[in-house]
């Protein structure tokens, strides 16, 4: 009886430690942050992208948010080497999109994106003028005269370094009135009338078909820009941004950015 007795109580103890085991296993779980890389796409997720994709990727956000109940999406739109900066300088952050590759060059050589960036789009300059283009401007030349108010993006910013690439293949140099940190503020000018014209993505001004118009001109394609975006290194939420990074690459990611007026890489 009592050999039985110890036998029971062994067995007992085993159980309780099992369950104990399992118990500690079951907080670590409840502990971890929702997508924070775990496999289940939960929680926040930080974009930094580029101005000129604030109306596609608003709507990509919507659209990932719909698929991932729970999930959020929240953007920081703004020129791509002000958002490369800030992500060198320790901002938090999930994914980077970039509107050049150069801008992406600085947050991979600090270390700080995770694997090869994909170049998922292209985008093309377009000179955009108030409706109606009041000034009669069909070509950059037009551009030139000592009258004409241009905005034009820094040459820091990647719609600033298409910009200047365009105007060297026409051999035209222009005096703009402002330089932006951004295309979505070049754009702006015109939208208000402070100038005759800037020097924009053709998809800015699709975005803007109401306000303003679009005039083509061929030394834009001189000048064509390749978007890369990443996961970035110390992402947050590592599996929320993988799982984002993968909804822009999807056909439904690509046919929202071919819609906006973006081309296939």
């Amino acid at each position: 009886m009592r050999a039985g007795r110890s036998r029971t109580a062994l067995v007992a103890v085993a159980v309780l430690a099992v369950l104990g085991s399992a118990g500690c296993g079951g907080g670590d779980v409840a502990g971890r942050q929702p997508g924070g890389g775990g496999g289940a796409v939960g929680g926040n997720v930080t974009v930094f992208a580029a101005a000129s994709l604030t109306e596609s990727f608003t709507q990509l956000g919507k659209d990932f948010e719909r698929a991932n109940p729970g999930v959020r999406v929240t953007f920081s739109f703004a020129g791509s080497s002000a958002l490369a900066t800030q992500i060198n300088q320790g901002a938090p952050a999930d994914v980077f999109a970039s509107a050049a590759p150069a801008n992406m060059a600085a947050v991979v050589d600090a270390g700080n994106a995770e694997g090869t960036p994909t170049v998922f789009v292209r985008n093309q300059l377009v000179i955009a003028v108030p409706r109606g283009n009041p000034a009669g401007v069909t070509r950059l030349a037009d551009l030139t005269g000592p009258d004409a108010k241009v905005a034009l993006c820094a040459e820091q910013v990647p719609c600033g370094a298409a910009a200047k690439k365009a105007l060297d293949a026409a051999g035209v140099r222009l005096n703009p009135v402002t330089l932006e940190q951004d295309v979505k503020a070049a754009l702006s000018k015109v939208r208000l009338g402070e100038v005759d014209a800037a020097l924009v993505y053709r998809t800015d001004v699709r975005a803007a078909a109401d306000d303003v118009d679009g005039i083509e001109f061929p030394e834009s394609a001189a000048a064509v820009n390749d978007y890369p975006i990443t996961v970035l290194e110390s992402a947050p939420n590592e599996s929320g941004a993988r799982a984002f990074v993968t909804h822009v690459l999807s056909d439904t990611g690509r046919a929202v950015l071919t819609a906006a007026g973006f081309q296939a890489p």
